[in-house]
């Protein structure tokens, strides 16, 4: 006889034939935090921000050229102008404060980071006179080694020190907005983005080397003193790595030009004898 009983009569009432797994915890459910990228910048990024420096520094040179030659030195040719050291470390100033101004754009709007100090690993050291200290030593080791090395005399930044106005506005400028900016372009922007493409060796060394490059038209190009900028710039990327703060590797930066810079105010009586610099 064929059995017509229900089996679900034997299941407790309420019960149902499937089964229902418990259900899963708000915890489990949740996706998993993204991590944002870091640097949160891209390699492109620091291609724009190169070309940016490019076309601010020649428009800024240019404009400061027409000012000064408008309201300062009339009766001058504009080419005779633009040679004028203090003409364009003004317009390299009004260049990098327009290069600023796009990186602060770049990182809180464009990518979206609020915090523009923490997102290129500002990170202030509790103890600053550490890394000032390190710059100040830093600078005579180089300034010792630099003797041994070949140096060509008549370099084009000397042309800067012809005057007193010229070498204060230089020295002023070398211990500010230009240890500032390189710090901003090498170590916060550009560091990050290779060692995430090439690894940290790689990174340091390249970081270092476009360092020294930038000084090169400073320096004729010449081995012995591009040598020396880009040791400086070795233990300047070093220590943004392990310390994990451009302002560590700023304040080195700063104490190391700013060394120089009293050394050569010594040396020149206050740079009333500037002549004495090719002694």
């Amino acid at each position: 006889m064929t059995d017509y009983s229900d089996n679900s009569a034997s299941e407790a009432p309420g019960s149902t034939s499937a089964s229902i797994e418990p259900s899963a915890t708000a915890s489990e459910l949740a996706a998993p935090p993204i991590e944002a990228p870091d640097p949160a910048w891209t390699g492109w990024d620091v291609l724009r921000l190169a070309i940016l420096i490019v076309l601010a520094m020649f428009s800024s040179l240019l404009g400061a050229v027409l000012l000064a030659k408008r309201f300062i030195y009339p009766h001058r040719s504009i080419g005779e102008v633009m040679l004028m050291p203090i003409v364009s470390v003004v317009g390299e100033m009004f260049g990098y404060v327009i290069v600023l101004m796009y990186m602060y754009v770049l990182v809180t709007r464009e990518r979206q980071r609020p915090d523009f100090l923490k997102a290129i690993h500002w990170n202030f050291p509790r103890k600053p006179a550490v890394f000032i200290f390190v710059g100040v030593v830093l600078s005579f080791i180089l300034q010792g080694v630099a003797h041994f090395l070949p140096m060509p005399k008549n370099l084009p930044i000397d042309n800067f020190f012809r005057t007193s106005a010229e070498a204060w506005v230089l020295t002023i400028f070398s211990v500010t907005l230009a240890p500032l900016m390189e710090e901003l372009l090498f170590r916060a922007f550009l560091y990050p983005v290779l060692k995430r493409r090439l690894g940290l060796i790689v990174a340091v060394i390249l970081t270092a080397f476009g360092f020294a490059l930038l000084h090169g038209l400073q320096l004729k190009f010449s081995w012995g003193p591009i040598l020396v900028i880009f040791v400086v710039g070795l233990v300047l990327t070093i220590v943004r790595e392990i310390r994990n703060s451009v302002a560590s590797s700023l304040l080195i930066h700063i104490a190391y030009n700013g060394t120089i810079s009293v050394l050569m105010f010594v040396a020149t009586g206050g740079f009333r004898h500037l002549e004495k610099l090719n002694q």
